[in-house]
């Protein structure tokens, strides 16, 4: 990625914290998501991220309903903001969208929670494969959801169905997902799964390189391909981590002390 993208994307993130900020969110952390993480990114990307925010000590002692909101931007591009708790409670699930923020080198960090933070990136690579059980069923049902968005016009891309006969970014997300889910299977560490060996070929088909009855047709052989695979590994039976799995808990906890504190002194 070029200096000059990298700057855009920090600058970005720093917008975002202090638009949080200014909303009355106390905010732990603002992470770079999607396509730029995984060296995907084309001209058309947007600048998506993810928010961890904090409950005030009141909405916590009164049951408060937990933040999960999407903040749009007025250029169309968004903010997922995520109260801790169900944050972590989330990424627990080993969905890829969202543990891929351990993983981002484009994030920015409150100060104050850094280094309780630390444990979670520390122990990325066992935290996101914590459950494969869940990781491999939440592979399988992501690319189920992008087959099943491959040619469903929705108002945000029917321009795509309408110029290719379906979505071709539903498409690579099919191919990334079945590419992933091989490697790490096959032994490699969830962070060099994240980036793909055939990047240039992927970007390619994301722009439309291929013709409808190919796209349908690889749609539908990769997602047989990636349940596949899912089926033989579970087949061999695989252990929790659950004391790695933990480590969100005690990060939870160490920073929700440090902000009551904060709150009930002042």
């Amino acid at each position: 990625m070029s200096e000059s993208k990298n700057e855009k994307i920090t600058q970005r993130l720093q917008v975002d914290y202090d638009l949080l900020e200014s909303m009355g969110y106390e905010v732990v952390g603002v992470f770079l998501q999607g396509s730029q993480n995984y060296r995907l990114e084309t001209d058309e990307s947007d600048i998506d991220t993810k928010a961890i925010v904090l409950p005030t000590f009141d909405d916590f002692v009164l049951n408060g309903q937990a933040v999960s909101t999407t903040h749009i931007l007025p250029s169309g591009e968004h903010i997922d903001i995520k109260d801790i708790r169900v944050m972590f409670e989330t990424m627990k699930k080993c969905n890829i969208n969202f543990t891929e923020i351990l993983f981002t080198k484009y994030r920015r960090i409150n100060e104050k929670y850094a280094d309780l933070l630390a444990p979670l990136f520390d122990n990325a690579n066992n935290i996101a494969v914590w459950n494969k059980k869940l990781l491999y069923n939440s592979i399988s049902g992501m690319a189920m959801e992008k087959l099943k968005a491959l040619k469903h016009p929705y108002p945000i891309i029917v321009h795509k169905i309408k110029r290719f006969g379906y979505d071709p970014k539903q498409l690579h997300h099919i191919l990334r997902l079945e590419e992933f889910i091989v490697r790490l299977v096959g032994g490699e560490s969830f962070e060099n799964c994240l980036i793909s060996k055939d990047c240039e070929n992927l970007i390619a088909i994301k722009k439309g390189s291929l013709d409808l009855p190919t796209a349908e047709k690889m749609a539908h052989e990769f997602c047989e391909k990636i349940k596949n695979v899912r089926n033989l590994a579970l087949e061999k039976g695989i252990d929790e981590l659950q004391d790695v799995v933990q480590i969100y808990d005690s990060v939870k906890v160490d920073i929700l002390k440090k902000w009551f504190r904060e709150q009930l002194i002042r």
